[in-house]
């Protein structure tokens, strides 16, 4: 078992973990529960169509949040806000601008529900795949978690930078897959990255 090390400065982990997909999170809560730490589980993904993508990656994670025992929010599902946040974006390749963009914007909504909400740490399972960009990813949720602060009177959500490909994490991120039967998807999530 992975050991966490929480960020400087927390001590009473309240977290709220953003997901993207079960696949990607079978592991990060199964470490995360291990480990004392019991997450909410957020599922803020406007960036998937088509809809019918978007309700079967979301039904998959619910069903796996249930037999883990973990409670899971869903945000509100506005893909032409999204598709507003990355415009002039399209043509960005996998990793590009967009992606940077996109991580923003799915995590800035997490972090607004963690100030609401009482969570004191926010990570993501976007950490977890081997095809996105960690420093993409942590610049985004250092960014979104500092301009909730700021917009909260400096209270809200600190950013946890967690590597969650390391400790073992990712073999079992593939048992898990197999042992759940997971519907794996093939692609990201947005019409740009269908390949």
């Amino acid at each position: 078992m992975l050991s966490l090390v929480l960020p400087a400065g927390v001590s009473d982990a309240r977290v709220l973990l953003h997901s993207c997909c079960a696949p990607c999170s079978g592991a990060i809560i199964e470490c995360l529960l291990d480990n004392g730490i019991r997450p909410v589980v957020f599922f803020s993904n406007s960036n998937i169509v088509p809809y019918s993508e978007y309700e079967l990656r979301k039904a998959e994670l619910e069903r796996y949040c249930r037999h883990m025992g973990v409670d899971t929010v869903s945000d509100k599902y506005d893909h032409n806000e999204w598709l507003s946040a990355v415009k002039g974006l399209e043509n960005e390749p996998e990793r590009g601008a967009r992606c940077l963009c996109c991580f923003r914007f799915r995590l800035l909504r997490a972090a607004g529900y963690a100030a609401e909400h009482g969570f004191n740490l926010l990570a993501t399972t976007l950490a977890s795949s081997r095809w996105k960009d960690l420093s993409q990813v942590d610049e985004a949720g250092l960014r979104a978690c500092a301009e909730v602060r700021a917009g909260h009177g400096g209270t809200g959500p600190v950013w946890w930078a967690q590597n969650w490909r390391k400790g073992g994490l990712q073999p079992r991120r593939n048992e898990i897959i197999k042992e759940q039967n997971f519907y794996n998807q093939t692609f990201c999530g947005c019409e740009f990255s269908r390949g």
